[in-house]
């Protein structure tokens, strides 16, 4: 059986997007599927809008995710080098090959003429395509003018008559009409190869079995077939991954929150719940689980079961799905998540970690994002110094409250050991003995404690909180309680 080799090969011209790195995530499975090889190939050739921290920043992301590569930068391999920038001297020879059998041809046109020819097509209302008036020119002529200092770009000839065929793995046979093909470019003015001429020898020199990659670059197959077919090198399979789309079904955007991978990292989610994420993005694997081990992707990806049809991006699933991989998280890697942001706030000390690591265990089922963890905590490390309007209305402000909070006092001050065990029995019993229910005494405790009525359980809060701190707390809010009955 032919070895897999897949690559992904970004351009380093901004951050890892959500699309880019779901084409990573299925260029991975692939490779791991078919026991096969993944290259990671930066195609840096557009100087203008490539930059170094671009690059860092992808293959960063990519770790982060956990998409390791088995060639490209950072690993090596036999068939580099894996940027597109290093490689000039490769393209210029396969080049200098198609010049010399005539298969190609230095073209002159200037951009005023070829601007003019544009000009002309859109008057006449039809498609611009370049009209081949250096397709002539004599070698003498060219070697010439290139002689007196003029710089010529290279195209490839082109046979505009028949159909390029696509045969693409999850679109099925796709026909392109050779007569909407012009002569195009190859290598621009200044040496270096245009696009469609460098993936082609790219694919090919790392022997490249399957190119797995955007919709978008569908368009782009026909010209890079007749690449292959002037140097006379075999096919790759094509497999081109339908876009995502925004809910509206518009075009992804920064409109619609966050779009690359290290604007998710930043707000929280976990990598393996994007991971978890995006390869549902146009992958069915034929069951109703939502929660898929890496694992499982692997043995179970295939091409035959890739959508063609768009996939739309829904925040709240990814949401929903990182809260419940954060929930089964292991607390110390939580914690060290956290402990930056933990540390400057003062919560966290080198004498209060096994206090914090507590606090976040209560809380780290009922946050979605490791974002939301600090502000659900705050009340264990400051006495709140507002509560909640709502809650004040419902609970605080009533008559009777008063004597509800001094019961609770009355436990607070009296149960032998402050546990949360200890404490439901304590509250239970002196709602019992007043004859009203339990929440009666719960609520307005919980608001008096926190400042919202949102929290973990309220005997586990209590436990963490202590009794001095429980004690102070009522005592305050008792005092405002009294104050508001003054009002």
């Amino acid at each position: 059986m032919e070895k897999v080799r897949v690559r992904f090969a970004p351009s380093p011209t901004g951050a890892l997007h959500i699309g880019g790195a779901r084409t990573a995530l299925f260029n991975w499975l692939f490779a791991h599927n078919r026991q096969g090889v993944l290259v990671l190939r930066l195609e840096d050739t557009d100087l203008m809008r490539s930059t170094a921290d671009a690059a860092e920043g992808i293959v960063d992301g990519l770790q982060w995710l956990g998409l390791d590569w088995d060639e490209g930068p950072g690993v090596g391999g036999e068939y580099g080098p894996y940027r597109q920038s290093e490689r000039l001297a490769i393209y210029r020879q396969y080049i200098e090959e198609l010049l010399a059998q005539d298969k190609a041809y230095h073209c002159f046109c200037g951009q005023d003429e070829l601007k003019a020819q544009r000009d002309k097509a859109q008057e006449e209302k039809r498609n611009y395509r370049y009209e081949g008036q250096c397709s002539h020119m004599a070698a003498a002529e060219a070697n010439a003018r290139m002689a007196a200092g003029e710089r010529p770009v290279v195209r490839l000839r082109v046979d505009r008559t028949g159909q390029t065929v696509v045969k693409d793995l999850i679109r099925g046979t796709v026909q392109f009409d050779n007569q909407l093909m012009d002569d195009f470019i190859i290598a621009k003015s200044d040496g270096w190869p245009t696009y469609n001429f460098a993936v082609v020898v790219d694919d090919h020199t790392m022997a490249i079995s399957h190119v797995l990659r955007a919709e978008e670059h569908l368009s782009n197959t026909p010209k890079q077939i007749k690449v292959y077919d002037a140097l006379g090198w075999a096919l790759p399979y094509f497999a081109h991954l339908s876009m995502i789309l925004a809910p509206d079904r518009s075009k992804l955007s920064k409109r619609h929150g966050a779009t690359s991978v290290q604007e998710f990292r930043d707000q929280g989610y976990l990598p393996e719940a994007l991971v978890n994420y995006l390869v549902l993005l146009g992958w069915s694997p034929g069951d109703d689980i939502d929660i898929y081990p890496r694992d499982k992707m692997i043995k179970n990806f295939a091409l035959e079961t890739v959508s063609r049809s768009a996939a739309i991006y829904d925040l709240g699933k990814l949401t929903w799905m990182n809260g419940v991989y954060l929930a089964a998280a292991d607390l110390d890697r939580i914690v060290d998540m956290v402990t930056p942001e933990a540390t400057q706030k003062g919560w966290l000390r080198d004498d209060n970690r096994g206090y914090f690591q507590q606090v976040v265990e209560l809380v780290q089922s009922r946050a979605k994002t490791t974002r939301e963890i600090l502000p659900l905590v705050s009340y264990f490390f400051s006495a709140p110094e507002t509560y909640d309007p709502k809650g004040t209305q419902k609970y605080l402000r009533p008559a009777g409250s008063a004597v509800y909070i001094r019961a609770v006092l009355e436990v607070v001050e009296s149960v032998p050991e402050f546990i949360a065990a200890a404490l439901e029995e304590g509250m239970r019993g002196k709602a019992a003995q007043m004859e009203i229910k339990a929440s009666a005494l719960i609520h307005p405790t919980r608001l008096a404690l926190t400042g919202v009525t949102n929290t973990p359980g309220l005997f586990e809060v209590m436990e963490l909180l202590g009794r001095d701190a429980c004690q102070a707390r009522l005592e305050r809010a008792l005092k405002y309680v009294g104050e508001l009955a003054a009002e």
